[in-house]
Formats: structure tokens, sequence, C-alpha cells
């Protein structure tokens, strides 16, 4: 790795909005890049908006998809890339040549498109597949690994991209303010966020509590000081179909400290430098050596893979046996 200046973003994406939603990515990418920003990431699923798409049928979904590479929307982030001369990273739903659909999380530069990652455990719709890798490349000189939102609730995700090389792990996310029966935990009040101009102490008060960063901060720098990594976090902020999400952009180094965050009540960009030197020096490296995986069988007994989320769901389940 060597040192390298990396941004993310957050921002107020528009429901079933592609043209809007890539506005948005093109003018943050620029001011990151003005920041001396090499990538600029952006959260999951943020072209096309992510919540809204519950109660959509497969056919409806199919239709929001899009295919990857050669789709209109990474066409068009290959030229944000291009006019800014940066690495971009931004999430959409995608779909292939045998009609299953993904998240999926692309990776583009100047000179087009680089990599893809598609979710390992998807639940916003029965009709989304799971991916079935990991994804770790050579980028800029650095080893950079992917994980979308709930892939990074499970540790063995964090540790098996960790082990692969990666130095830097992009974790892309939609969360916060949901129903749980945790205690503080729940839906932020949206009148809170279309008062924030006149009452930003209320919203923020929600924001750093348990609803947003209180919550984020019981396990996500925990995930990049127990595997000595860097953790780039993305989440939109402001209305995500019915409920309220906070942002709280914020890069973590290897130790779980916090690099650079935003603070702001809006549509933001953070930049943060990067450098190889806490690597080796982290506790989360020292760690990785100290595996004993003969002991470690348990982790791969075969079990049935359900990854159900903390909150009710608005599409009905689709019946035991469907092809779909």
């Amino acid at each position: 790795m060597r040192d390298i200046r990396v941004a993310t973003a957050q921002f107020e994406h528009h429901d079933q909005d592609k043209s809007y939603n890539l506005g948005r990515i093109r003018e943050l990418t620029r001011r990151a890049v003005e920041q001396g920003a090499e990538i600029v990431s952006f959260h999951e699923c943020c072209i096309s908006s992510y919540t809204w798409v519950q109660p959509l049928s497969y056919e409806q979904l199919l239709d929001v998809a899009e295919f990857v590479p050669d789709g209109d929307s990474t066409r068009r982030l290959i030229e944000i890339a291009r006019e800014f001369k940066t690495v971009v990273m931004a999430g959409l739903f995608e779909k292939d040549s045998a009609g299953k659909i993904y998240n999926c999380y692309v990776t583009v530069g100047p000179d087009g498109f680089i990599t893809k990652y598609r979710k390992l455990h998807t639940f916003v719709s029965p009709y989304l597949t799971p991916g079935d890798s990991y994804n770790v490349i050579d980028l800029l000189g650095c080893k950079i690994g992917f994980l979308i939102c709930y892939d990074n609730n499970l540790p063995e995700n964090v540790r098996i991209t960790t082990m692969m090389g990666a130095e830097i792990i992009f974790m892309p996310h939609v969360t916060c303010g949901l129903p749980s029966p945790m205690p503080g935990r729940g839906k932020i009040d949206r009148a809170l966020w279309e008062n924030r101009h006149r009452d930003p102490v209320r919203l923020r008060q929600e924001f750093d509590g348990p609803k947003g960063r209180g919550w984020l901060m019981r396990w996500l720098p925990t995930r990049a000081w127990e595997n000595g990594v860097y953790a780039v976090f993305s989440n939109p902020i402001g209305v995500d179909d019915d409920t309220i999400k906070p942002g709280l952009a914020m890069i973590l180094d290897p130790f779980g400290e916090v690099v650079a965050e935003s603070r702001a009540l809006e549509d933001d960009v953070v930049v943060g430098l990067l450098t190889p030197e806490k690597l080796d020096q982290s506790s989360g490296w020292r760690y990785r050596k100290a595996r004993r995986p003969a002991l470690y069988g348990k982790l791969v007994e075969p079990q049935e893979s359900v990854t159900l989320p903390g909150w009710q769901l608005k599409y009905d389940p689709p019946a035991a046996g469907s092809s779909k």
C-alpha cells in the first residue's frame, strides 16, 4: 500500500430518479477531487435508490436493474470518472442475461470499467440473487476489497476479505433509523429532518444516538480494528422511502479510529489520507498471525443460510419452490 487520499460521500437520493442521483454523484465527485481524492465512493444502490423497491414484482425490479458494465448508468459513471480523472464507486441493481438480479457495487476509472461486486446477503427483495464470491483487486497501488451493508454484519466476511489481501475495504450502506427491539433504536421522525435548518440540534441528537452513530460505533470500528484494515463507510442522508437516514460518512483506520467523518446535515463528502504504516502496527495484523485454523471446523459446518432483516418487509415472501 501507498499513501492515498480516499473520499466517502453521503447524499439524499431520490427514489426512481437515476438522472438526479447521477447528477449528485457527479457534483460530489467534483468536490472530492478538489480536495485531492483519488477514489470517491458512494452508498449502496445510490443510483436507483434502495428501500423503495421492497414491494416491486420481479418484472418491475428487472426493469429497474441494468446490465453491468454495458448499461447506461455504468457508462455515465465512466464519463464522470473520465471528466474528473478519478476512480468512482457506486451501487445499483444489476441484471444478467439469465434474468437474475443482483445488488451490485461498480468501480470505474478514467479508462473505463474496473470491477463489480455482488452483495452476499440480500433481503430487500425476494427477487435478488446473492453474490457467491469475495472480490479483492489491485488499484492505484493498494489492495481494495468490497462488502455491501449486511455483509459487514458477519465478521467472517470482513476477515476473509482481509485475508485475501485487502488493505482498504469499501463498505457502502443504506442503514440506521430502522425499527428495532434494541433499546433506543427505531425510526427517526421525518419532521425533524424537514425542520433541520431551524432546529439542527434535535436532529443531530437523533443521528448521534442509538438510532444512528451510537449503533454504528458498536461494531464498525471493531471490523477495522480486529482485522487491521481501513474501512470506508458510505450511507445516504435524508429521506429513503419511509425512513430517514443519518449519513455519517466516515473512514476508519486499522486501529478503529475515525480518520474523516461528515457531521453535515446535508449532502457531503469527506476525504481522508490513508497511510501504509498503520497496517503493520495494528493489533488486527498481530491477531491474524495468531489464528489457529485447525480449531475452526465449526465455522464451516454446513447450515441453511437465511439472511433476515431486523424489521418487517413490505413484500410477501415467494411461495416455497418459487423459481424467483
